[in-house]
């Protein structure tokens, strides 16, 4: 009897795997490695026993077993650091995990999607509310004489970036979910990308247009697309690297790579002509007269130069990407030790 998993079916009588109607290409020991696992969901499969059953007592090494399941998940567009169809058990055997005869979409996906989109969401609206408070605090000692004092300026810019960033966030998350999706590391990458370009696209068409209705011009090249298309895929990147090593490192061990590709796309951004958070408040406290929410160079001179840019950029990056992929990471461990 076929069995029916997600998108695919495994045929046994005729030695068949199908996704979509389409068949797939898989060696003989190893679809039959398939077949032992489906016929057992939910269950541990030893190493053992796929040497009973597969190989029938021809000896090798584990290494064989292993290269087996590499094979199996390449053809299922599995992912070992993030399974949705073969899990390992270190030093045991390995588990089919899929729901059979129900699609995958319907029974696993909408959860670990929405938990990717809302942590995600939420660790970029506290980096974009650390960020915030932090350009508060350097506005407020560049103007002390500034109208409403210091704790205006807090209030206002932790609002703005906190804003802003939650929007950003909540594109690269959903970009990163969807192609957890499909299936993949490297589509993790461009799901970040294109969900990052995308809101950064449809945010600055918004804030012009709020611009020139309320001033009447606008600032000109702020945070766009270009800016959330780098930064999404930097969070894309950072995510991929996370999930790799979810088993063999903590939470803080795992977003180091997050935070290089985030300070990385944050020095990246202002050299090819874009503009990080720093940047676009700068630009756009020029474009109002009167505006207090300026902030001047870090080395001297005044306004915001490119290398103080660059290092505002490289901060930035790094919290924004770091706390992101730590919200998606930290929700991932969650499930898992669930």
């Amino acid at each position: 009897m076929a069995t029916t998993f997600a998108d695919f079916t495994l045929d046994p009588a005729n030695r068949r795997l199908t996704r979509a109607g389409a068949p797939l290409d898989v060696q003989g020991r190893y679809f039959d490695a398939l077949v032992l696992m489906a016929a057992h969901p939910g269950q541990l499969v030893t190493k053992d026993r796929f040497m009973d059953e597969v190989w029938r007592g021809v000896p090798v090494t584990d290494e064989a077993l292993t290269q087996c399941m590499r094979a199996l998940r390449k053809a299922l567009g599995d992912d070992a650091a993030n399974p949705r169809f073969i899990e390992t058990v270190p030093k045991h055997g390995y588990r089919f995990i899929a729901p059979i005869g129900e699609p995958l979409a319907r029974s696993r996906l909408p959860s670990s999607a929405i938990a990717t989109v809302a942590s995600g969401t939420l660790g970029g609206g506290m980096a974009g509310l650390a960020g915030g408070i932090g350009y508060g605090l350097l506005v407020a000692s560049q103007q002390p004489d500034a109208p409403g004092g210091a704790f205006s300026l807090l209030l206002v810019m932790a609002m703005i970036c906190t804003l802003v960033a939650m929007l950003g966030a909540f594109g690269v998350s959903g970009g990163i979910a969807v192609g957890d999706a499909l299936g993949g590391r490297i589509r993790r990458l461009v799901g970040g990308m294109i969900g990052g370009g995308l809101v950064g696209f449809a945010g600055k068409l918004l804030s012009l247009d709020a611009f020139h209705l309320v001033i009447g011009r606008s600032p000109g090249n702020v945070t766009g697309g270009f800016e959330g298309l780098v930064l999404g895929g930097a969070a894309g990147l950072g995510a991929m690297l996370a999930a790799r090593r979810r088993d063999s490192a903590g939470l803080r061990r795992s977003l180091v790579p997050a935070a290089l590709a985030g300070a990385g796309a944050g020095a990246l951004i202002p050299l090819l002509g874009g503009r990080m958070m720093a940047g676009s408040l700068d630009l756009m406290s020029r474009s109002i007269p009167g505006a207090q929410l300026r902030i001047d160079g870090l080395f001297g001179g005044g306004g915001l130069d490119l290398a103080s840019q660059v290092v505002l950029g490289m901060a930035e990056g790094a919290l924004f990407v770091s706390l992101l992929v730590g919200g998606i990471d930290l929700a991932a461990r969650a499930r898992k030790a669930a």
